[in-house]
């Protein structure tokens, strides 16, 4: 794939550093302030979290700045543009975090009363799986409302202190060098049925694609291409389409669906992405989403998966993946962090699987074999 896209200078390289320095400090701040008011104000959550070792914190601190000197330099690189570096919704920011604070007495209330099954009146719970009709999070009506979607990618930079669409964009270098595999014929998979790839022939895929954000990097990586984007979600497709819409170029085409049946033909995508799902699903229906994205990838595809950490990569932060799952509702998470995705993976079909650690996020990159 040609590198059209022009390489930042030093002064861009300051300004970048000097956004996610603002916003690592003004997450930290957030957390610290709203927690000391709750907490003077309301009872403190029955399960307390365990305190971090100096030495813990240490090492947060690396990990950070060492994926904020990937993502710088992967810009560099010329693997996506740079203005993905800066790429903040500011107008959503301003309107939408007054809402993320107000929400926060209404957060403590449900994990006061353990209340994780409550929806709002008006929200219609018919048809959607059983793991799913739960306030993730704690956050108001769960994945299934506009105000939910509205304030969620606010509330995920202030948990990652602004770091959440670097972890995001680390799913990019990986997956463009499994396009360009299948574009040159280097991939394993050329032979009469399946020949090499044209750059405007590319279909992409984000399973739970959520509010948008990865398949926005997607479509700015790869501007010819045909992205796709599925969710569960009617909420959170709606604000994707609102972010989507706003671009140059060829729409992304959104299907509400659940990833369990994915609802396109075998063998129709080349890159699939997948971000922030794994943890929020049962083992056996991990196991399902995968068969599904290995049968919907051509031969020679990739797919490119991106969550949290894990105990076997990450022991050193034990206790920060323990107080993760006691902070925030994440009933399968204790579940995910001891489950190998590797060995599932291989299950569903996959091979060539490699992992890739970036702060708190843990990355799959496997394929299809020809």
């Amino acid at each position: 794939m040609p590198d059209t896209l022009t390489k930042p200078d030093t002064l861009t390289k300051l300004a970048y550093q000097a956004l996610q320095h603002g916003k690592r400090y003004f997450g930290l701040t957030h957390k610290t302030l709203s927690t000391r008011l709750m907490r003077a104000i309301m009872p403190v959550p029955e399960h307390q979290t365990q305190p971090l070792a100096s030495a813990t914190l240490i090492q947060l601190q690396q990990r950070m700045d060492d994926l904020l000197q990937v993502d710088w330099q992967e810009a560099e690189a010329g693997i996506y543009p740079t203005s993905l570096l800066f790429d903040t919704p500011w107008d959503d920011f301003l309107r939408y975090y007054p809402l993320v604070c107000l929400d926060i007495p209404q957060i403590w209330q449900r994990a006061e009363a353990k209340d994780v099954y409550s929806f709002s009146p008006q929200i219609n719970t018919q048809g959607y799986p059983r793991y799913y009709l739960q306030t993730f999070h704690y956050q108001t009506d769960g994945y299934l409302s506009d105000t939910s979607a509205n304030l969620y990618d606010i509330q995920v930079e202030l948990l990652f202190n602004g770091t959440a669409d670097a972890m995001r964009r680390r799913v990019l270098a990986p997956l463009k060098q499994g396009v360009e595999a299948l574009m040159t014929g280097q991939s394993g998979c050329r032979t009469e049925q399946t020949p090499m790839v044209a750059l405007d022939q590319l279909r992409l895929l984000d399973v739970a694609c959520g509010t948008g954000r990865t398949l926005k990097m997607l479509q700015e990586t790869f501007p010819q291409a045909a992205t796709y984007g599925v969710d569960l979600s009617p909420a959170y497709l709606r604000k994707a389409n609102q972010l989507l819409s706003q671009q140059s170029g060829r729409l992304p085409q959104l299907v509400q669906a659940n990833a369990e049946t994915l609802p396109y033909i075998d063998q129709y995508f080349d890159g699939l992405t997948c971000v922030f799902l794994f943890h929020e699903l049962p083992g056996p229906v991990r196991q399902r989403v995968m068969a599904e994205c290995f049968r919907v990838l051509k031969p020679g595809g990739v797919l490119v998966g991106c969550d949290s950490i894990q105990m076997a990569d990450s022991p050193e932060f034990k206790v920060v993946m323990e107080n993760f799952s006691i902070t925030f509702h994440e009933p399968f998470y204790r579940h995910y962090i001891q489950d190998d995705l590797n060995r599932r993976l291989q299950q569903a079909g996959f091979i060539d699987i490699t992992n890739q650690v970036h702060f708190m996020s843990k990355y799959w990159i496997c394929r299809k074999p020809a």
